[in-house]
């Protein structure tokens, strides 16, 4: 048997393999360029960009729970300005499509950094990170408010004519309605989920463990609700879909593609093994062989209820 066909199109962007990195969890692509060869993956999702700088949340800002972790970073990043000058000459010489993540605190800054990242050549597509605080209503995040989402997606791609991929947050009532919302705002696709809010306290200490109070879960523990809300997403909109929720193994990867995935992203499985995106890679393409599967498309959306 030739060995499988791994590759797939997200919205035009032709990848090698379904396996990409997760927007906070693989920094700007170099950081973990001594652990895996950078040119065996899917595509690279930056870590989220905005206008300005930001230092991020106070310490601590990390701390493990069953079955996953909780992270209030803060969104920490080098700015659009920094990202242009200082890490986008590394990754001009990768033969992997980058996808650049990125947030604002406004629809006028959603507009404003997607602009300018429309004119860097070596960005493939974008990635909106709609789980922000809009500032001038209330810091209501736009990834719980349908019409909010609508509004930054629509600015968005007034503003560029490369692919638009969302991020949908899970901390809403009926992800399918956001998820339709930015498809009639001509998003080109979805990558679901983002992580879940969450908190650990210190019995001890009478507080919570983390500054900010509250963090972002994710790891093993999100994996069945990921897998859940890809499923009905994939049913509801013809938008390409990139899953993401506790993928450790080739395994949790393909079940993300039966469920209607064409695409996942490897995320806090990067701070266990830094590695580990290529070797799921190679698994799924072992799996392939061994099922006497030919192409990997076959396995998106084939799950049989």
């Amino acid at each position: 048997m030739k060995k499988p066909d791994l590759s797939v199109e997200i919205a035009g962007i032709k990848m090698r393999n379904p396996v990409m990195t997760a927007s906070g969890t693989f920094g700007y692509g170099e950081e973990f360029s001594p652990y895996l060869d950078l040119d065996t993956l899917g595509a690279i999702v930056t870590k989220g960009l905005s206008l300005a700088p930001r230092a991020g949340n106070p310490t601590p800002r990390i701390v493990e729970t069953p079955g996953g972790m909780l992270n209030a970073i803060g969104l920490q990043n080098v700015g659009i300005d920094a990202f242009i000058e200082k890490k986008i000459p590394f990754l001009r010489n990768l033969n992997t499509p980058v996808i650049v993540n990125f947030f604002g605190n406004s629809i006028d800054e959603y507009a404003e950094l997607a602009a300018r990242l429309d004119l860097v050549p070596e960005v493939a597509a974008m990635e909106i990170n709609i789980s922000c605080p809009n500032v001038k209503h209330g810091g209501i995040a736009f990834g719980v408010d349908p019409k909010a989402a609508f509004s930054v997606v629509k600015a968005v791609r007034e503003m560029t004519i490369k692919p638009i991929i969302v991020k949908l947050s899970p901390n809403v009532t009926d992800i399918v309605e956001m998820a339709q919302a930015c498809a009639e705002a001509d998003a080109d696709a979805l990558s679901l989920i983002n992580t879940l809010t969450g908190m650990a306290i210190d019995l001890d200490k009478r507080k919570p463990v983390l500054a900010n109070v509250t963090g972002g879960l994710s790891g093993p523990a999100l994996k069945p609700l990921a897998l859940r809300m890809v499923w009905q997403v994939s049913r509801a909109v013809k938008l390409p879909i990139i899953g993401i929720g506790g993928i450790t193994n080739a395994i949790d990867a393909l079940e993300f593609m039966l469920a209607g995935a064409t695409a996942v992203q490897i995320g806090t499985a990067n701070f266990i093994n830094p590695g580990i995106a290529q070797k799921i890679t190679e698994d799924m393409e072992l799996y392939l062989v061994k099922n006497g599967i030919t192409d990997v498309k076959e396995l998106v959306g084939a799950l049989e209820i």
